[in-house]
């Protein structure tokens, strides 16, 4: 029988034919969930499983919780279950959930711009010293996140949090997590623009916004005017970065599509300049994108990152300006300026707008307790006004210090091992959380960054170059393995003896500011834990004897042969 219109099948064996889901995006009238966490959340959204905390599990304990509340929903409000003690990292990708999960939870406190009150960080130590064990650790997002917290416990966490103005509201899930804000907003003598009202009121518009309470994935956040450039912008899903226009004055570059994990892209300059009256629209319009036309088939391709990079920039803000501004179109505008400081983080003392002076200082890899933040607090009282901030660098500031308490309150910090006035390797070391209460991870990190410092300092006392070692315990890299000097992607490495045993695949070279890259890996360089202080050793000394005047490392690094970097 010929094919025909009419009969098309009588020209090849029958197949069976599905509709075209594509990539699970909204905007093209895909609304059927395509996997289990698209699936729970159309169920029932995020932010509606705190009742269920409050009224049923928190009374009835760990054991009543629904599993896509444990591993899912729970998220959008800053719980996520921590590593059961003991399990080895072998195991982490062997393991289902439930058998890595403890009946403990890591708790997320957001801090929107790493602004805090003295009242405010001395309630976060307490409940750390109360409910927490005594953990607190300061992340590169500028949070403060919890161990131990028992299911029971978190409804009187959440009350004494917002007694001072605090919460956990989407600190995680697939939600608008925390607005990085420059810690010195309002402040600093440099500041091009102070984006203090625009994270204000994108946090009044958007966060526990139901509109916005179920995108692809996480969205990430900065806004800065600092000519330091000191929010990390170039990964994140957007950003504002300050710049001086030369018609329109002070304002905002606006980037997209940033983001690391284990497919890093570097965001993407839209070539527009925001006043930052509008900069709460442009987020918002940004973040319908995402949402609209994210994808959300696959979770590994569900960042804007990606859409970013199909559609690229003159397509984005076409859209943007089209369809979410309504027709309304941005002001074309300059780059930020290249910093004139190496380091972005702040530490040390510097001399305020106003003539006082604020004092950065550094924790040990972000590790602090809750003991510890309540005397930061009575410090900042005694010595300054009863601000603090925390930073992307995993360090804080204490702001409004009188030129004659300077020395009295850097003197009490040391006393806290919290130094203003820390060596490049304390100063440029970071670790994620580690195996130590991660399910992701496979190597600890923390306690090996903190013994990193110590051996560096001893055994390399003069190094003075601004310098950044990031130790991550897995491969999504939350410490920025690929844009440090020195990254540090924890894996299960073979010794000299054939054990398997804690180590580390090697990043060199990578850098953010306006001469970001993520470096270079040189083929087969692994080195185990117990080498790593031997290692960097070695290839600083190699830095310091084969760079030109002047190169940063990661300059060095990118010309720099094998062997030297081996």
């Amino acid at each position: 029988m010929a094919a025909t219109p009419q009969n098309p099948a009588a020209a090849a064996p029958r197949r069976k034919v599905s509709r075209h889901r594509g990539e699970g995006q909204w905007a093209a009238g895909h609304f059927t969930p395509l996997n289990g966490n698209e699936q729970f959340k159309k169920d029932d959204d995020g932010l509606n499983v705190r009742t269920r905390i409050e009224t049923i599990y928190s009374k009835r304990g760990f054991d009543s919780i629904d599993p896509n509340d444990l591993r899912g929903r729970m998220r959008w409000w800053g719980l996520y279950t921590q590593r059961k003690p003991g399990i080895d990292g072998g195991k982490t990708a062997v393991l289902a959930p439930e058998e890595l999960d403890d009946s403990y939870f890591m708790l997320r406190v957001r801090i929107d711009g790493g602004a805090l009150t003295t009242a405010q960080l001395r309630v976060i130590g307490e409940i750390s010293q109360e409910f927490a064990r005594g953990t607190a650790d300061i992340t590169d997002r500028q949070n403060i996140q919890y161990h131990w917290i028992r299911i029971e416990d978190v409804p009187t966490i959440w009350e004494r949090l917002e007694s001072v103005g605090l919460s956990t509201t989407e600190a995680c899930g697939d939600t608008p997590r925390v607005i990085l804000g420059s810690p010195v907003a309002g402040i600093a003598a440099d500041e091009i623009i102070d984006g203090t009202p625009a994270v204000e009121e994108i946090h009044r518009r958007i966060i526990g916004n139901k509109d916005f309470s179920n995108l692809p994935r996480k969205f990430k956040s900065a806004v800065s005017g600092s000519p330091l450039l000191d929010v990390a912008h170039e990964i994140n899903d957007i950003a504002f970065v300050g710049v001086q226009h030369p018609e329109h004055g002070p304002g905002f570059d606006l980037w997209v599509g940033g983001g690391l994990s284990t497919n890093p892209k570097l965001g993407v300059r839209l070539g527009a300049w925001v006043p930052l009256d509008e900069v709460p629209d442009v987020y918002e319009g940004v973040i319908s994108i995402f949402r609209d036309y994210g994808y959300r088939r696959l979770r590994n391709r569900a960042r804007l990152k990606f859409l970013v990079a199909d559609w690229g920039a003159e397509k984005f803000r076409r859209v943007l300006e089209d369809e979410y501004l309504g027709g309304r179109k941005l002001i074309d505008g300059p780059a930020p300026e290249q910093p004139v400081q190496r380091w972005r983080d702040h530490v040390g003392v510097h001399r305020q707008r106003d003539g006082l002076f604020y004092v950065g200082f550094a924790p040990r890899v972000g590790r602090v307790d809750g003991a510890t933040l309540t005397k930061i607090a009575d410090l900042a009282e005694a010595h300054g006004s009863g601000r603090v901030r925390t930073t992307v660098e995993q360090k804080m500031i204490v702001l409004d210090v009188s030129e004659d308490q300077v020395d009295a309150l850097v003197e009490g910090l040391e006393a806290l091992d919290l130094t203003a006035r820390p060596s490049s390797f304390r100063r440029g070391t970071m670790a994620c959380t580690g195996i130590e209460y991660c399910k992701l991870a496979i190597v600890e990190t923390k306690a090996r960054g903190a013994s990193l410092i110590d051996e560096l300092e001893r055994r390399i006392p003069e190094f003075d170059e601004p310098i950044t070692i990031n130790l991550n315990g897995c491969p999504n890299a939350c410490a920025r393995i690929q844009v440090a000097d020195i990254g540090l992607k924890g894996q299960l490495v073979v010794d000299a003896d054939g054990e398997q045993v804690e180590g580390y695949q090697v990043h060199l070279g990578g850098a953010l500011g306006l001469e970001a890259g993520f470096g270079r890996k040189v083929r087969g360089l692994k080195v185990t834990s117990q080498e790593l202080p031997d290692y960097i050793e070695r290839v600083l000394k190699r830095f310091q004897d084969e760079r030109a005047d002047g190169e940063r490392f990661a300059a060095w690094a990118a010309r720099a042969s094998e062997e030297a970097l081996s």
